[in-house]
């Protein structure tokens, strides 16, 4: 089975630690079945890297990476408004590279991740393909979308007439029926996590390796910076932590648009020795930051099934994170507790309650699922839909 995959979720030479997720799955479904990849990279993005001195992607904006060829277009668009338009904004930015890539590598089914606007673009040059398509919703694409009405009747539409729909938690796949998505169009299929780099080890060690403080309480937040993820919470929670006497520092691992505003607030409730903001960090360091932490808090208004907070439970690390998304659905795998989002107050004390208790031992890896499994649950719900496909009259040629 020969796969293309339209995705803006995917590492590309400004952005190498994006979407790590989609890199590990992709990968392990090239193992046993040719791959290429669509990802367009916002022009935004591009013109910011470009003006700090990176370089220009080469010549037909192709790359190769984990042995998949990758094309790399320019997706123009107006930031942060008339998000109707994004669909046909994407769909035109991809256009030429579907069509070369159709003709040279010949897939047999199109993978869609993100709903809209990449779905949606993925759909509609599918069809005038004639080829199947499967969507691969993450979270937010789905939880969020109705902040914006044109984006949310082009998402449902989108789910709706896709030959297949991939959901990472229970909770996004009922989002998705109450859509009137038909329930066997869509499988469940839980991200993996590598057990041989996120395991358990020495906390003074990492913390040494990171140069940290070797003995302070140590929060940790690992996430884009976005209003999402709800970091504005997490420091009025560190200030209301701080001011009941607890001690403790909080790092923040991550990157975003909204790191000025952050220091700022930082700034404002003197928090500038205890909240640090660190910056991205790559993808095979970040155990090391688990390790060192006693505890991850994971503060978001809405999520899928977030990798970190398994890679965190992985390396035996405690966990503070709201009851949102398919949160509830993995939260088994360590040990923490679940609090209702944007609430200072109870992050706060959820947060003291787990720096103030013992967590001995650490969960079992065996518990995880590996990349490799996931990867083979999505290729067999691919094999079926490009099968289901094949067999239906109305594409019966």
């Amino acid at each position: 089975m020969r796969i293309l995959t339209i995705t803006n979720l995917y590492p590309n030479p400004f952005h190498p630690t994006r979407a790590t997720f989609n890199r590990q799955q992709f990968r392990e479904l090239a193992v046993h079945h040719p791959m290429a990849v669509i990802s367009p990279i916002a022009w935004t993005d591009e013109l910011t890297a470009r003006w700090k001195g990176a370089a220009a992607l080469p010549a037909g904006r192709r790359v190769e990476r984990d042995g998949i060829e990758v094309s790399h277009p320019v997706y123009f668009f107006p930031p942060k408004v008339m998000r109707g338009l994004y669909g046909g904004l994407f769909r035109r930015c991809i256009r030429r590279s579907f069509r070369r890539t159709v003709i040279e590598f010949q897939p047999d089914v199109i993978l869609g991740s993100w709903a809209y606007p990449d779905g949606w673009a993925a759909l509609d040059l599918a069809r005038r393909a004639g080829l199947p398509v499967v969507i691969k919703v993450h979270g937010s694409d789905v939880l969020t979308q109705s902040s914006y009405p044109a984006r949310q009747r082009k998402t449902i539409e989108t789910l709706r007439a896709a030959d297949g729909v991939i959901a990472v938690s229970r909770d996004l796949s009922e989002k998705m029926i109450g859509f009137g998505v038909q329930p066997e169009r869509i499988r469940i299929v839980y991200n993996g996590v590598d057990t041989q780099l996120f395991r358990p080890g020495s906390k003074s060690e990492a913390r040494a390796k990171l140069g940290l403080d070797a003995v302070a309480p140590m929060l940790l937040y690992v996430g884009n910076l976005l209003p999402v993820k709800g970091v504005d919470v997490l420091i009025e929670a560190c200030a209301k932590a701080a001011k009941n006497g607890s001690r403790f520092n909080c790092q923040l691992v991550g990157q975003g648009p909204l790191r000025p505003d952050l220091e700022r607030r930082i700034a404002a409730l003197g928090l500038e020795q205890r909240v640090k903001l660190v910056g991205a960090k790559p993808h095979d360091e970040l155990p090391d930051w688990f390790r060192a932490a006693d505890a991850l808090v994971l503060p978001s208004r809405s999520e899928g099934v977030p990798n970190v907070l398994m890679e965190a439970c992985a390396c035996g690390v405690p966990f503070v994170a709201t009851r949102v998304g398919g949160i509830p659905e993995v939260a088994h795998l360590g040990r923490g507790e679940l609090v209702t989002a944007a609430d200072a107050d109870a992050l706060a004390t959820a947060m003291q309650n787990v720096l103030n208790s013992s967590h001995d031992g650490a969960p079992s890896a065996g518990e995880f699922r590996s990349h490799s499994i996931a990867a083979m649950e999505v290729a067999s719900f691919l094999q079926e839909t490009v099968d289901r496909f094949r067999h239906s009259p109305s594409n019966a040629a």
